[in-house]
C-alpha cells in the first residue's frame, strides 16, 4: 500500500499515513495507483453530489465542483493554466513553450482556460444531476482521467526533467492495459463512457502534434480536459439515450 498512499498524497489533499524513507523511484511506482485514487476521488464526489441532489441539482453541482477542487488541491487546474498559457504564447516553438511553462505567473491564456474549465464543469454537473445520471458514472470519470495521466507519461517522451519524467521510471508498461480493461468493464452500462478511451487518445495525439512530448503540467491539463469531455459525453449519453 506504500505506492497507493504516495499516489494519494500526490494527487489529493486527503490525509494518509506517513510514508518513511521516500526515494524518487517511489513516485514512479505510485503512478500504478493513479486510477485507484481516481476511483476514491470519484466516490467522494458522488457522495457529495448525490447527498444534495434531492434539494437542488445546481446546489449539488456547485458543492461537487468545490469538493473536486478542494480534494485535488487545484493540482490539475494549475497544470491546465500553465499548459494553455504556454501553448498560447509558444506558436509551436518548443523552447518558447518550455520557457513560458516555467514562468510562475499566470497569463491571460491560462486565466481564460481556468474560467472556461470551471464554468464547463459546473454547467455539466448541473445538467448531470438534473437528468439523473448514475453516481457510478461520476465515480468512474476521475479514474479514467488518471489512467490517462499514467498512459501519457509512459507513451510520450518527457520534454524536461521533473514530475512527469519521474513517472516513467520503472513503471510497468502493462499497467495501463490492465486498468483499461477494468475501467472499460465497469463503464459498459454507461454509453457516454464508451468514448473515454478515445478521449485519452485525443489528448495524447494533441500533445504529440503540438509539442512532441509531455511535462507534469501537460499531464494535469490532460486530466482536466478529459474529465470535462467525459462529463459532456455522459450528459449527452443520458439526454440522448442510445
Amino acid at each position: 500500500m506504500r505506492g497507493f498512499f504516495l499516489a494519494l498524497q500526490f494527487l489529493t489533499r486527503l490525509p494518509t499515513p506517513a510514508v518513511r524513507g521516500f526515494q524518487a523511484e517511489d513516485l514512479a511506482r505510485s503512478a500504478a495507483w493513479f486510477p485507484a485514487v481516481g476511483l476514491l476521488l470519484g466516490a467522494l464526489l458522488a457522495l457529495v453530489g448525490f447527498a444534495v441532489q434531492g434539494f437542488d441539482p445546481w446546489l449539488a453541482a456547485l458543492l461537487t465542483l468545490i469538493a473536486w477542487v478542494w480534494l485535488t488541491g487545484g493540482l490539475h487546474l494549475d497544470g491546465l493554466a500553465d499548459t494553455f498559457d504556454a501553448l498560447g504564447a509558444a506558436h509551436r516553438d518548443r523552447e518558447r513553450f518550455l520557457q513560458v511553462l516555467s514562468d510562475p505567473h499566470v497569463g491571460s491564456f491560462g486565466v481564460i482556460a481556468l474560467v472556461l474549465q470551471l464554468m464547463a464543469k459546473l454547467v455539466l454537473l448541473g445538467l448531470a444531476f438534473s437528468h439523473g445520471i448514475s453516481p457510478w458514472a461520476l465515480l468512474l470519470i476521475p479514474a479514467w482521467a488518471r489512467l490517462g495521466a499514467l498512459w501519457w507519461s509512459q507513451s510520450l517522451p518527457p520534454l524536461k526533467p521533473g514530475l512527469g519524467e519521474r513517472f516513467t521510471w520503472r513503471a510497468g508498461r502493462g499497467l495501463p492495459l490492465l486498468w483499461l480493461g477494468i475501467l472499460f468493464a465497469l463503464s459498459l452500462p454507461f454509453a457516454g463512457l464508451w468514448l473515454a478511451p478515445l478521449i485519452l487518445v485525443f489528448w495524447r495525439h494533441f500533445l504529440g502534434a503540438k509539442i512532441g512530448g509531455m511535462t507534469g503540467d501537460c499531464l494535469g491539463a490532460g486530466v482536466e480536459v478529459s474529465e470535462g469531455l467525459m462529463l459532456l459525453a455522459v450528459v449527452l449519453g443520458r439526454m440522448l439515450p442510445l
